[in-house]
């Protein structure tokens, strides 16, 4: 059994330098515990010559113009870069946009993408839409796929080799250093949507070049900030990546910033605190009889678990369950009806607990086991679990009447 201190050590260790990131230094005079928020699209300059070498330092986080970044995102930028272990980092719009910006900015026409089958399904949608019509081909492959599977899917041209660890719906952990060895001795990028491990998984010792932030999630944490962030740690991927974003307009308002920040100073305690008690729910259900599988990274049964142990420091607030094939679709969706202190969302990653069904609504290339029944996702949040548990009982009590 997975303990305690196995999902949440790397939120115990990361919660000091939270509490540290985007404070401001203290002056003589007094200094408020958080940063000023700083609104404005226009930024004045005392002469031209000034303004002209302002505009040169639009790779340093410069204040230039509000449409190129505000004070508050240029903090959040460098704290979330701290976070990560990169470089350098970019705030855009949404969670999606940290998907698809890093590949506009790294993939051309004529240029192969290759794709997990797990992967988010806007970037899906992205990828069949909008990189088909500039001239893009995308390859799916499975998750947990073999070193020779992938290196068998490589193209001349494959410029990008995109992960998602793990995935948001079926929670399979893909060995990122397997594939980071696969994609650069083929000229790739590895690209990694990393929202599920931040804070708990650090992308660029495992040989992420492109790490992806729905900043929505864990870091805001209140289910009230739509926000991602693209991080990388070379200079060449900096430079294209921001030039990019300047080009396409992508950045995050300043309140939405400025909520951002604040967040990540409670992120460790929270996510210590909501990994534990996704934890005692997660076993709890295992010992159903009307569960036949945990999909949670931390359970032995969850595809890709002896990876989670070896390359994270914790796990996260989201995971999924897979009923008996005794049991229909209809019926687990009466059975979430019926739940109270479950929100029925899309989102995850904030203060609220969550469920969503994730069977008959997945596209996948790879069909999972057919003989499972139907599924469904939790995002366990900051309420008591043992009054999670008691929702769930009698949500279970629901799904077995209409069995």
């Amino acid at each position: 059994m997975t303990s305690d201190a196995n999902v949440t050590r790397g939120w115990d260790k990361l919660s000091s330098t939270l509490t540290r990131l985007g404070r401001p230094e203290a002056q003589p005079e007094g200094t408020p515990v958080n940063m000023a928020l700083t609104r404005g699209s226009t930024v004045l300059f005392p002469t031209l010559n000034d303004m002209r070498h302002q505009g040169q330092k639009r790779f340093d986080h410069a204040y230039i113009y509000g449409a190129m970044g505000t004070p508050v995102q240029h903090e959040l930028e460098k704290a979330i870069a701290v976070i990560e272990g990169g470089s350098d980092c970019q705030v855009v719009s949404s969670g999606l946009a940290a998907c698809t910006t890093p590949l506009l900015a790294f993939l051309n026409a004529g240029d192969h993408c290759l794709l997990p089958d797990s992967v988010y399904s806007p970037t899906r949608r992205f990828a069949e839409n909008v990189l088909k019509r500039f001239g893009v081909e995308t390859t799916y492959y499975p998750p947990c796929a073999s070193a020779e599977t992938l290196t068998g899917l490589m193209q001349p041209n494959t410029r990008v080799l995109f992960s998602e660890s793990p995935g948001s719906h079926t929670f399979e952990v893909q060995d990122v250093p397997m594939l980071a060895r696969v994609a650069h001795a083929h000229g790739a990028r590895l690209m990694m949507d990393n929202t599920w491990g931040f804070g708990i998984f650090a992308p660029f010792t495992h040989g992420v070049d492109v790490s992806i932030q729905a900043l929505t999630k864990y870091p805001s944490g209140h289910s009230d900030v739509i926000a991602g962030a693209v991080t990388v740690a070379k200079a060449e991927d900096w430079h294209l990546l921001r030039d990019t974003a300047i080009q396409l307009g992508q950045l995050a308002g300043p309140d939405d910033c400025w909520l951002t920040l604040r967040g990540l100073h409670t992120m460790g305690v929270r996510l210590s605190h909501q990994a534990r008690s996704a934890m005692q729910v997660a076993h709890w259900l295992k010992d159903r009889p009307e569960v036949a599988r945990i999909l949670h990274p931390a359970f032995p049964e969850c595809p890709g678990h002896e990876i989670w142990k070896r390359d994270f420091t914790g796990a996260g607030s989201l995971f999924g369950f897979v009923l008996k094939d005794t049991f229909s679709q209809s019926a687990m969706e009466a059975m979430i009806d019926s739940l109270k202190l479950f929100g029925i969302g899309a989102s995850w990653g904030g203060y609220e607990s969550l469920v969503l069904p994730t069977s008959k609504g997945i596209t996948r290339n790879f069909p999972a086991d057919e003989a499972e029944g139907p599924s469904m996702r939790l995002q366990i949040g900051l309420e008591s679990p043992d009054d999670l548990i008691a929702d769930l009982e009698q949500g279970l009590s629901v799904l077995k009447a209409h069995a």
